[in-house]
């Protein structure tokens, strides 16, 4: 990493900390140009310098929050034996931090400002590429897909000889999957259950079970 680079991962991270504390203290929709230039130390114009507008500051902050989830993986894959336990492992590692923490998630995945990310998240990694941690290399086309769907597709086309799947019937299960757990985080974020987060987790991955089973004949646990 030169200078330049140096430079510039310094002063993204003063305003990257700065939105993370106003989350921790105040809620992410306390976020204001204004609270975020005065607590990192610069004014407004140094900002956009570093960042488009404040929507592309607030996901790069929000990013931060998935370290727990990137970081939490081997724990989730230790004992895994078949590509379906990995896949499922995956998940319920996935479902976990992200129904602890169902605004950032949200915001993320499923924001407007998501649809339009270009290559933001790759760009994330390449600028904080310890956030990332020790992953395997497969894992990483589903680490930096641009988008959830993009990210479960990527894990779906390698079990295609594991678990015979037709390559026609992909779109579908990744689809209904997706809309499986984006009706769940919507639920926890909405307040319209009350299911625990281990209770939301074990229901979603319930149901994303019964989608495999309904496409294939193989035995899930």
């Amino acid at each position: 990493m030169n200078k330049k680079e140096i430079q510039k991962r310094r002063m993204m991270s003063y305003f990257i900390e700065a939105v993370n504390q106003i989350i921790e203290t105040d809620g992410i929709e306390a976020i204001t140009i204004r609270k975020v230039s005065d607590m990192a130390g610069y004014n407004s114009a140094t900002l956009y310098n570093y960042f488009e507008n404040l929507d592309h500051l607030i996901f790069f902050a929000s990013m931060k929050y998935l370290k727990e989830y990137v970081t939490s993986l081997p724990k989730y894959l230790k004992n895994v034996q078949t590509p379906i336990d990995k896949y499922f492992g995956i998940w319920k590692c996935f479902c976990y931090h992200s129904f602890s923490k169902p605004k950032i998630y949200y915001r993320i995945f499923f924001d407007k400002f998501s649809n339009s990310l270009n290559d933001d998240i790759k760009e994330y990694y390449k600028i904080f590429p310890e956030e990332l941690g020790d992953q395997s290399l497969n894992l990483l086309p589903m680490l930096l897909g641009q988008n959830i769907y993009d990210r479960n597709r990527s894990i779906l086309k390698s079990f295609v000889n594991n678990l015979q799947l037709k390559k026609e019937d992909l779109e579908d299960i990744n689809e209904m999957t997706i809309l499986i757990y984006q009706g769940m985080l919507s639920r926890i974020l909405n307040e319209q259950t009350d299911y625990s987060i281990d209770e939301a987790t074990d229901k979603t991955l319930f149901y994303m079970k019964q989608i495999i089973r309904s496409y294939t004949n193989c035995h899930i646990n």
